[in-house]
């Protein structure tokens, strides 16, 4: 199974949102991401900037039009 860790791109650094992510999912409020056995945590007015395959990471960015 592969599991991803979300981060969110805040001021020059980045905020840990999710470890061992199993499901992400862009929805019109921001990106709902959630792991096995817990309930998803929506981050609010957010998009996917990269996903880094070899290092396991979703880097999330706060969208410009909010």
């Amino acid at each position: 199974m592969c599991q991803m860790r979300v981060v969110l791109e805040k001021e020059g650094g980045q905020e840990m949102i999710l470890d061992n992510a199993s499901l992400l999912e862009v929805t019109g409020d921001g990106v709902s991401v959630s792991a096995l056995f817990e309930p998803p945590r929506v981050v609010p007015h957010a998009m996917v900037a990269r996903i880094d395959f070899m290092s396991g990471t979703v880097t999330l960015a706060t969208r410009k039009d909010r």
